[in-house]
């Protein structure tokens, strides 16, 4: 074990500060907790993490505010010392013991969530070299435990490793609209970008009288009309929460202004379908 003074890796190159005297929680009100964790909070997390782990913290102190760089206002960084409970990704062993920092907010009378003995999810790397130590993938990449946050948490990391799995959407590279035969009728392929060069699409087809029919594919086959894919779901979350807000005009490559209009109409009609991306980390 380390002594609790020294210095843990973190993700934003923390400072190695000496530690402030631990606040006395007697006679203290009950502090509020974590925010609970939405979708894509625990899936922005997840996506690429080494490890994913529950844990219960045993004890947290608070470094000296002025010498601690990289903190936002209104914010404490913590040394933290955990018992691992359940590991759910991750291919390095972990022991029981677990050493970490992490940033929390702190409320009007500048204390943290009230976390002793609580159940926090953790998204982190092992420090090589340091058994134990853990480096949090962000400065706040510690959340609220429950157990529906854990379920939430398993199907994500399901879908994650899942082959064939939708892959991350880095923005919109081509938009065409094509009208049909008929008055009335066009189709707008939407060709995006990912991070790792796998393609995506969305088509939408339209018709006179009928509503919009879209298909989304991550693969190089568009598949059926089934609409955007329902909201939390890996599929959704590539897309509700990373596709730009308004169709790239340089991506826009229909000809003429009324297919370039379409194609952006059809795009508007995609974002709305899939709806907002809500997020409660800051």
């Amino acid at each position: 074990m380390i002594h609790r003074h020294a210095c843990l890796a973190f993700a934003l190159a923390a400072s190695c500060a000496p530690l402030a005297a631990p606040a006395r929680a007697a006679d203290s009100p009950p502090r509020a907790p974590l925010p609970a964790a939405a979708y894509a909070d625990l899936a922005d997390l997840a996506d690429g993490a080494p490890l994913v782990l529950r844990a219960q913290v045993r004890k947290l102190a608070p470094l000296k505010p002025g010498q601690v760089q990289g903190l936002r206002p209104g914010w404490g960084r913590f040394y933290v010392e955990a018992r691992t409970e359940a590991l759910y990704a991750g291919r390095q062993a972990l022991g029981e013991a677990l050493r970490y920092l992490v940033d929390l907010p702190l409320d009007a009378k500048g204390k943290p969530p009230a976390l002793k003995k609580q159940s926090v999810l953790l998204f982190a790397r092992a420090v090589p070299g340091r058994p134990g130590e853990l480096q949090l993938v962000s400065p706040d990449a510690q959340l609220a435990w429950n157990p529906a946050s854990e379920a939430r948490l398993k199907d994500i990391l399901q879908a994650l490793y899942a082959p064939g799995a939708p892959q991350r959407v880095t923005g919109v590279r081509e938009a065409i609209n094509v009208p049909g035969t008929l008055a009335g009728e066009s189709e707008t392929q939407l060709f995006l970008s990912t991070a790792n060069g796998e393609p995506a699409a969305i088509a939408v087809a339209r018709s006179p009288g009928q509503p919009a029919r879209i298909s989304v594919s991550f693969s190089e086959v568009l598949g059926d009309a089934g609409g955007v894919p329902r909201p939390d779901t890996l599929a959704w979350y590539r897309l509700a929460c990373f596709l730009p807000p308004v169709l790239p005009v340089g991506a826009n490559i229909s000809e003429g202004d009324a297919a370039r209009a379409a194609a952006g109409a059809d795009y508007r009609a995609v974002l709305d379908q899939l709806g907002p991306c809500p997020r409660n980390r800051k």
